[in-house]
């Protein structure tokens, strides 16, 4: 059995005044017990930082990109296991402890399912369709609350530097090393997106950025697309 004896929790932000302080209140627990939570800001200009001051332990100033920030993070981190979490993605307690159980059994790195905030069936489809491909090809995204062995993490060399797909490539390269452990315990992430486009343009836009990355299109401008929202 390996037992971990610190966790770093690291959250990219830009702009979550909104979401971030839901978030960081279901990890004080977690920073009870002698764990650290870091905050990576990419230069919010709507209080985040503020909100955030008494809930983190560090806050640490960041060029853009969601990538670069969470390598920056895990850079100034100094736990044994990184956790990387949206601003806008909330964890139940029991998370933590799977968290912690399965990297103490020997897990390299794993991932969550996850639970989108917004009522209606079509809502619990997508979930479930997320969660299955998951655990069948052994890829997560970002929403699914990545943890990984900061040895792993170091060996794979990080987030690729790229504007979009960052978790889905970081994925793919520890796949190599381990399959991810996939709890089922859920983590309750923002629908907005779905909410603000529609469920089926988004789901058929991700489709197709997905497959226009792994055919090896140029992730800026993938990125570009994904910005620009389904047409």
């Amino acid at each position: 059995m390996r037992l971990m004896t610190r966790l770093s929790v690291i959250i990219p932000c830009l702009n979550e005044a909104d979401a971030l302080p839901i978030t960081l209140a279901s990890l004080q627990r977690l920073r009870e017990v002698g764990h650290e939570v870091v905050l990576v800001d990419a230069g919010s200009t709507d209080g985040s930082t503020d909100l955030a001051e008494s809930l983190v332990d560090r806050i640490i100033p960041s060029e853009r990109g969601r990538a670069q920030q969470m390598n920056v993070g895990a850079a100034a981190a100094t736990g044994d296991a990184l956790w990387f979490l949206h601003a806008d993605t909330m964890v139940p307690v029991t998370a933590v402890d799977s968290l912690m159980r399965a990297l103490a059994h020997g897990a390299v790195w794993g991932r969550f399912d996850v639970r989108l905030d917004a009522p209606g069936m079509a809502f619990r489809i997508i979930e479930w369709c997320m969660n299955q491909r998951s655990r069948l090809s052994g890829i997560a995204t970002g929403d699914q609350a990545i943890f990984v062995r900061r040895d792993a993490f170091e060996t794979v060399g990080g987030f690729p530097l790229i504007p979009l797909m960052e978790d889905v490539a970081l994925s793919s390269a520890l796949r190599r090393c381990s399959r991810p452990c996939c709890s089922r315990i859920r983590v309750r992430t923002s629908a907005r997106r779905w909410e603000q486009f529609g469920v089926l343009p988004t789901v058929l836009q991700m489709w197709h950025l997905r497959y226009r990355f792994w055919r090896g299109d140029d992730p800026r401008e993938l990125a570009r697309l994904y910005r620009q929202g389904p047409r």
